[in-house]
């Protein structure tokens, strides 16, 4: 069950139709598709990965109740100093306050629960069914819920219970040692390749996985990911190059991870960098070609660059080349070109690239904050021309383009979306351009949507305010 935005219905969020002028006349795109329309996601809260995985699924239509404690409802801090509502990750939810270490909020939530098609939780192993909120307890009530778990451990083995963080995860994996250079020390990605694409991705993979058998007619399911094991499978290409005798184990000595001098980043001559990945002979040889660098590289055969026999004549030369030049130089040299060369761009000059703001890759919510867009796209047939079909739908011209970010303030944007105050983005801005998607609502208040949520549930206006006497919504 959904809890419409006011104005809007679940559905309207989730077909394409004509497009509508915006606040400065310019004619919008109609909603693309949102797939998880109708998706109904409780999240028992945390940090990182679990509210990733969340806001994935709001991103792409679901309905996403957020539980908060009653000391958040208060301002209070989590332990590592982070506030209780984060703008990006939490964009999109509703939120719903509940006292968890209490019976009736206990028996709230499982109200809520039986109406979810979804739930997720971060706690370590056994946690939650301490609280009386583990998948047997929940799934008793509603046995087709898909009940999403991650950790960084797992729920069995050795170290379920151990604490950590995403660079011991990718540690104890294996996948650490294999990150950085050669004859230096491992270098872990920020927390990318644990929390985010092995832990918060793979568990809103395993859910959408799970709600589909649901929607086929089996039962509900348990979702275990972890960190750890994401962070192995994200290895599975160079597994498979392993057994093909063309990758070996230690950093910094294969042809993806800096040991070729055709697939690394390079120093420019004003103290910037570029990144250069022409792996490939077609675009190897353009790359030679556009620095003019024929006549001082080894003689080679096409491909032959590849052979790490000839990978210390080609950095060398490659170094003084590109350290001749300025990024700008070189952005201009290689402007259009398929010698797979790219400036190594901050965030504002990735914001303001023309193909970045053609996409609307970012997009600044009312507070200013940086949000990146949803992704993937989606279309209904013939409804945008990269979609296929007869290409006459309302995104496929120019005059349908979303204006893009340095067009139109954050205010306008806000007041096109305006009738989406609820949760999930149903109703709001539409941008994207050619490839549209629907704008998520701004990240609620703690405990914003406390009482519509409850009621959705079937709990009367006498249940709620019992509920509040007891201290159990905070």
């Amino acid at each position: 069950m959904t809890v419409p935005a006011p104005g809007t219905s679940a559905e309207s969020a989730g077909h394409a139709g004509t497009g509508a002028a915006g606040p400065t006349g310019t004619a919008h795109p109609a909603p693309p598709p949102r797939p998880l329309a109708g998706i109904r996601v409780v999240d028992l809260g945390g940090i990182g990965p679990g509210p990733f995985a969340s806001m994935v699924l709001a991103d792409l239509g679901a309905e996403v109740i957020r539980i908060h404690r009653p000391q958040e409802a208060a301002g209070n801090r989590t332990g590592v100093g982070m506030d209780p509502v984060n703008p990006v990750l939490d964009r999109g939810k509703l939120s719903l306050v509940l006292d968890l270490k209490q019976a009736e909020g206990v028996a709230a939530l499982r109200r809520l629960t039986a109406s979810a098609d979804a739930v997720l939780e971060g706690f370590r192993p056994g946690v939650a069914e301490r609280m009386g909120l583990g998948p047997a307890d929940l799934m008793r009530d509603n046995p087709q819920l898909v009940y999403g778990r991650i950790t960084g451990w797992g729920q069995t083995g050795p170290d379920a219970a151990r604490a950590g963080h995403d660079m011991n995860y990718i540690a104890g994996s294996g996948i650490l040692s294999q990150l950085g250079r050669a004859d230096e020390a491992p270098q872990f990605p920020a927390n990318l390749a644990g929390d985010f694409g092995g832990g918060g991705m793979q568990l809103a993979l395993g859910i959408v996985a799970a709600l589909l058998r649901v929607k086929t007619g089996g039962a509900g399911a348990v979702v275990d990911a972890t960190m750890g094991d994401g962070a192995n499978l994200l290895w599975a290409m160079q597994f498979g190059m392993e057994a093909q005798g063309i990758w070996r184990e230690g950093r910094g000595r294969n042809m993806l991870d800096s040991g070729a001098p055709f697939y690394d980043v390079y120093r420019t001559a004003d103290d910037e960098f570029v990144s250069v990945g022409c792996i490939e002979p077609q675009f190897y040889a353009e790359f030679v070609e556009k620095l003019d660098l024929a006549d001082r590289l080894p003689a080679m055969k096409p491909g032959e660059h590849r052979l790490p026999k000839h990978w210390a004549a080609q950095r060398a030369v490659f170094t003084e080349a590109i350290g001749a030049r300025t990024r700008a130089e070189l952005d201009e040299v290689f402007a259009g070109s398929d010698a797979c060369t790219m400036g190594i761009r901050t965030w504002a000059e990735a914001e303001s690239d023309p193909h970045n703001a053609a996409r609307d890759l970012f997009y600044r919510d009312a507070a200013d904050v940086r949000q990146p867009a949803p992704a993937p796209r989606f279309a209904d047939l013939g409804s945008a021309a990269w979609a296929g079909g007869d290409g006459n739908g309302s995104a496929t011209t120019a005059e349908a383009a979303v204006t893009g970010p340095s067009e139109t303030s954050s205010a306008a944007q806000e007041d096109a979306g305006a009738e989406a105050t609820g949760g999930s983005g149903s109703g709001a801005t539409v941008r994207g351009g050619g490839e549209p998607y629907v704008q998520p609502s701004p990240a609620p208040r703690v405990g914003a949507n406390t009482d519509e949520v409850l009621a959705s549930a079937g709990l009367t206006e006498a249940e709620v305010a019992a509920l509040r006497e007891a201290g159990a919504l905070g």
